[in-house]
Parts: C-alpha cells; sequence; structure tokens
C-alpha cells in the first residue's frame, strides 16, 4: 500500500503550484471582483497542455492519469475556482469522445481539443431537467444525412467560447426513456445556435455559465457520438463520473486554501497580547480543518487511483469523493471565516471568495444527495467493494 505520490507526479504538482501561486492567485481577487475574462490564464493553461489532460497522447494530449489529472483541479482551485473552471467541462467533453468517439471524430477533435484551439463543455442540463435527465425535452429528427436540433439548454459552462459542445438530446421514442437517448457534436457556429445570456452566479466567477438555444440547428450524422443512436445517457454518465472526481479535486483545492487562509492568519492576528493561534479554541478548528482535508484528498486521489487501474466505471468512489469533499470545502470556508472573524466577510480578504465559490460543489455534476443515493445503490446491490 502506498500512499506516496510517483516523481512525475510531484513534479507535475510542484509544475502546477508554481503556475498557481505565482500567475493565478494574484491576479484572482481583482479580476473575480471587475468580472474580467481571464484570457492570460487561458493562454497559459493551453502551454502547459492542461485542456490536453484527458486527450490520448497520439492524437497530442498528455494522456495524463487520473491521479494527475485531480492534482491540476487541486492545484489551480486552490488559487481561484474560477481558473479550473476553465478547462474543467472541457476535459469531461475529451472523455466523451475519447471513450465513445468514431475513429474519424477523433481524428477531427481531439488534436485541436487538446491544443486549446477547440474548446469545449458539456451541455446536459434544462430549465426542466436537470438531476432528472432523461427527463429533457431537445429533440434531434433526422431528417436526410443531418438531425434537426431543437430546444434549450442551461447552465452551460464556457459556452460562449465553445467551438463544440456534445449536447444531450432524444434521438427517438423508446419504451425506456434513456434508450431513446443520444450526444450529438454541435458546431457553436451553426446557424439556430444562441447564446441567449450569462447566469449571475454567487461565486465561481471567470468562465461565463450560459442560457442557449438550439433553433432547428442542423447537425451531420457524423456528429452524432459514437455513430450510434440511444446511447447518449450511458456515455454521458460516465463522462460525469470522471466529472466527479474533478469536482472532489476542485473541493480539495477550496478547502486548502480556506485552511491556509486560517492558519495564516491565526499566527498573526493577535488578541490579549497574543496571537490567536494559541488559543485552544482556534486550534481545535484547525485541527478539524485539516483533517477533513487530508480526509477528502485520501478519498479523491483514491477514486482516481481506482478508475485509472479498473478503466472501468467506479460511480461508488467518485460519488463518495465528490460528496465528502464537497461538503468539507463548504465547512472549511465557514471556519475559516469564523476564525478571521469580521474580516473574513471582508471582500478584501480571500476567504470571503472561498465562502461564496465552496458551496457550488455540493451541487454540480449531481447533487450531494443524488451521489448519497449512488453510493447506496452500489452498496445495496453487492457491488460496493469497500477498503483498498
Amino acid at each position: 500500500m502506498d500512499f506516496e505520490l510517483n516523481d512525475e507526479q510531484k513534479l507535475f504538482r510542484e509544475t502546477l503550484r508554481d503556475f498557481a501561486d505565482k500567475e493565478i492567485a494574484p491576479v484572482a481577487p481583482e479580476w473575480e471582483r471587475t468580472g474580467r475574462y481571464p484570457t492570460e490564464i487561458v493562454a497559459r493553461l493551453r502551454e502547459l497542455g492542461l485542456f490536453g489532460l484527458n486527450v490520448p497522447e497520439e492524437y497530442g494530449g498528455l494522456g495524463a492519469d487520473r491521479v494527475s489529472y485531480v492534482l491540476a483541479f487541486e492545484e489551480v482551485a486552490r488559487a481561484w475556482l474560477g481558473a479550473a473552471g476553465l478547462f474543467g467541462p472541457h476535459s469531461v467533453a475529451c472523455v466523451l469522445i475519447a471513450r465513445h468517439g468514431t475513429a474519424a471524430q477523433k481524428e477531427r477533435y481531439l488534436p485541436r481539443m487538446a491544443t486549446g484551439e477547440l474548446r469545449s463543455g458539456i451541455c446536459l442540463t434544462e430549465p426542466g431537467a436537470g438531476t432528472d435527465l432523461q427527463g429533457i425535452a431537445t429533440t434531434a429528427v433526422r431528417d436526410g444525412d443531418h438531425y434537426v436540433v431543437t430546444g434549450a439548454k442551461t447552465w452551460i459552462t464556457n459556452a460562449r467560447v465553445a467551438g463544440v459542445l456534445p449536447v444531450l438530446v432524444k434521438t427517438g421514442r423508446a419504451e425506456r426513456a434513456h434508450e431513446g437517448m443520444s450526444v450529438l457534436l454541435v458546431d457553436t457556429s451553426s446557424p439556430g445556435f444562441t447564446v441567449t445570456r450569462d447566469l449571475p452566479k454567487l461565486g465561481y466567477k471567470g468562465p461565463e455559465t450560459c442560457e442557449l438555444v438550439l433553433d432547428e440547428v442542423r447537425v451531420p450524422v457524423a456528429d452524432l457520438l459514437g455513430g450510434e443512436e440511444g446511447r447518449g445517457l450511458q456515455q454521458v454518465l460516465g463522462g460525469l463520473e470522471i466529472g466527479r472526481i474533478n469536482i472532489a479535486a476542485r473541493a480539495v483545492g477550496v478547502a486548502q486554501a480556506a485552511y491556509e487562509a486560517a492558519l495564516g492568519y491565526s499566527r498573526e492576528r493577535e488578541a490579549f497580547g497574543r496571537p490567536i493561534s494559541n488559543f485552544q479554541a482556534i486550534q481545535l478548528k484547525l485541527a478539524d480543518m485539516a483533517t477533513e482535508i487530508q480526509a477528502a484528498r485520501l478519498l479523491t486521489y483514491w477514486a482516481a487511483d481506482r478508475a485509472e487501474k479498473t478503466g472501468g466505471r467506479v460511480d461508488m468512489e467518485a460519488g463518495m469523493a465528490k460528496m465528502y469533499a464537497s461538503e468539507a470545502a463548504i465547512r472549511c470556508a465557514l471556519e475559516s471565516m469564523r476564525i478571521h472573524g469580521g474580516y473574513g466577510y471582508s471582500a478584501e480578504f480571500v476567504v470571503e471568495r472561498l465562502y461564496r465559490d465552496a458551496p457550488l460543489m455540493a451541487i454540480g455534476e449531481g447533487t450531494n444527495d443524488v451521489q448519497r443515493l449512488v453510493i447506496a445503490k452500489a452498496l445495496v446491490s453487492g457491488g460496493g467493494r469497500l477498503g483498498w
């Protein structure tokens, strides 16, 4: 049993940490406050190859192992959650195409996605369908060698900058709803594809999150993911599983940032003639935070390692990691704010942003209540093996 990163992973982490500390953290407060798009960070993500994390090496990507994948999101999110969103949904789209795309689709999309020349996201949620993806209303009707797509999507991150989006649609009627669902790779420059507005958000500033409309958008049949109708729900659920490990890693990064801010402040802030870190009440909070963060980190790395080694679905492990890490991030952000006292409520201190960012991870990629159901289903079915 080895809980250590290998040398390559350690070097990868140090490179990312240096990048995040020097090029993201210093600009995040001002750019988040003013709503400035982080163009320079996007350029550096391209240079570092992070848009190609989940693209196989044969298509020009990093082909990173799953633990390296989570290291990337942990370190970037520790500096600014918004910066992690610039390549998070894109990475899930890469998984979908790398796993399920036809040979032609992989050749067409993955090399440009690896460099960040072609950016993407994941286009699932609708105004009337979030957790219940089988309830989507967007349809794709076959018309010769095209599908005609009609519907609306919401909460789509990176919608304005994406060149292609995997869109979950209904391609037919079936006795079981999921059998009538497919994924189309939609060119966002197509007539009828319109981003209608950016959604205002409590946190997670930086990348845009949008509503969009597809008004009789014509999509070539060749852009049906995998070339087979009726496989869409299974395809996206597999991608969301990797996305949940991504969210868990981001949550660990946010929690770590909250802890570091609390620890640093407690050493500097004095009360009654001594640093507040000397008071037992503060020490208890720091101890709880550190323990929770390390537990969340180990769960996340475990889920990533299981995904890497099995090569198959790890719904239970990903659900555990995402659920626990996101709740830990919320608790740590709140405790850090309490340690800061009144200053924790000020936008001049990073903890205020962390407090606004943290709740997203409990909602994104499936709410935590849904994750509990996923975990319980695995346990009850007998497939929920615990331990290593």
